[in-house]
């Protein structure tokens, strides 16, 4: 891998979940790295359902290889929240390759000027 490819700057956050004084369960995202990755949009869907649309995009990211990334962590990049859906390493352990999930949801759909929702 050249290191001109690893452009964008990304944390790696695990969950942890504590209980605070009223026993009930309080949940935080430490970060565990921050790196340099390569970061390839490969896919995206859209689905509009009762006047709700939610997109989904699949991120390929790769970093050098770090063997303490888990499919139970999560990414941050650019204010952008992904889910890790599965890691993968080489055999040669020099990147690590994360395939991670994004959902974006809007409140509520813009209609053309005119049209109307109502029937």
């Amino acid at each position: 891998m050249r290191a001109g490819e690893l452009r964008q700057r990304i944390s790696i956050q695990y969950k942890s979940v504590t209980q605070n004084s009223y026993n009930e369960e309080v949940i935080t995202w430490p970060t565990l790295a921050t790196l340099w990755a390569k970061v390839e949009t490969t896919n995206g869907a859209e689905v509009i359902d009762l006047d709700a649309a939610t997109a989904t995009l699949t991120h390929k990211i790769t970093v050098r290889y770090l063997m303490s990334i888990m499919p139970t962590m999560r990414v941050v990049w650019n204010d952008r929240i992904l889910s890790i859906v599965a890691v993968q390493e080489d055999n040669r352990r020099r990147e690590t390759v994360l395939m991670c999930g994004e959902v974006i949801e809007a409140a509520g759909l813009v209609y053309p000027t005119g049209t109307s929702t109502s029937t």
